[in-house]
């Protein structure tokens, strides 16, 4: 299986679990800085040089071996369950992606006739009810998870762990794993415990949000959209993510963890 989603910068100096959803825009261009000096011009995901990614078959051997020789520093980076979804919803079920067209071609066309789910129209514009249409969409994203059905989980909404978990159990370990939610601190963490060719201010780290005009924006505060339904079948999701990686499943309005993570916890219980 190897080290999917992991990212490494050209200098061998980190390693980088990518997890969709969390911050991994900006990530990626902060580590592409540290080695070139310069940003990336496009999207980072698109970059087929200056990272090493494991979707890149000459870069496979080099993040294999530094990975399991665990002497590179190594980090991934997490986000609220509750959050992360949601994000997933506005970006990739309301919005228009960057070709144009929508999210998996037909995924949003069979949500709207099995789920009976409301995206804004065409183009992600007009007013529906948001709150309805995510929980509706959540129970769509519980059967994935659940049942793989209609379909495997995709990539966004499957649970962070899973992500995770790959790099632990075919031999790597994380020195540090940070929270979205303090990233400039999670981050300054990774950057203090490497050597880089270019150093980075982090407050000087323009936004990287590459979906942040994909869809309609959000017309609620946060826990508005869970209901004690929502809330338990957010809890099926992802209770393992709430439980390694500190973050309160009984409030959603609470993004911030509630404790400190605990590395050997976590390559325990996802080592398997």
């Amino acid at each position: 299986m190897g080290f999917p989603g992991t990212w490494m910068t050209e200098s061998q100096s980190v390693l980088y679990r990518v997890v969709p959803k969390c911050a991994c825009s900006s990530i990626g261009q902060i580590l592409y800085y540290s080695d070139h000096g310069s940003y990336f011009d496009g999207d980072i995901h698109d970059a087929k040089t200056g990272l090493h990614k494991w979707s890149q078959d000459e870069s496979k051997p080099l993040i294999t071996s530094a990975a399991q020789a665990q002497d590179t520093f190594a980090f991934t980076c997490v986000r609220n369950p509750y959050t992360r979804i949601l994000s997933s919803f506005f970006d990739k079920i309301c919005g228009i992606q960057r070709n144009g067209r929508r999210y998996r071609g037909n995924l949003v066309p069979m949500l709207i006739q099995k789920y009976g789910i409301d995206v804004g129209g065409e183009d992600g514009r007009e007013e529906f009810d948001q709150i309805q249409s995510f929980r509706r969409f959540l129970l769509f994203a519980r059967d994935t998870v659940r049942w793989r059905r209609p379909m495997d989980p995709d990539i966004h909404w499957s649970a962070s762990s899973g992500h995770v978990s790959t790099y632990v159990v075919n031999g790597g370990r994380y020195d540090h794993i940070l929270w979205t939610e303090k990233f400039n601190e999670g981050m300054q963490t990774v950057l203090d415990a490497i050597e880089v060719p270019h150093s980075v201010d982090l407050g000087a780290v323009p936004r990287f949000n590459e979906s942040a005009d994909h869809g309609p924006k959000r017309a609620h505060p946060v826990e508005d959209y869970f209901d004690d339904l929502s809330m338990h079948l957010v809890y099926e999701m992802y209770k393992r993510d709430f439980d390694l990686f500190k973050y309160d499943p009984d409030d959603p309005a609470n993004k911030l963890p509630v404790a400190e993570i605990d590395l050997d916890e976590v390559h325990a219980k996802l080592g398997d």
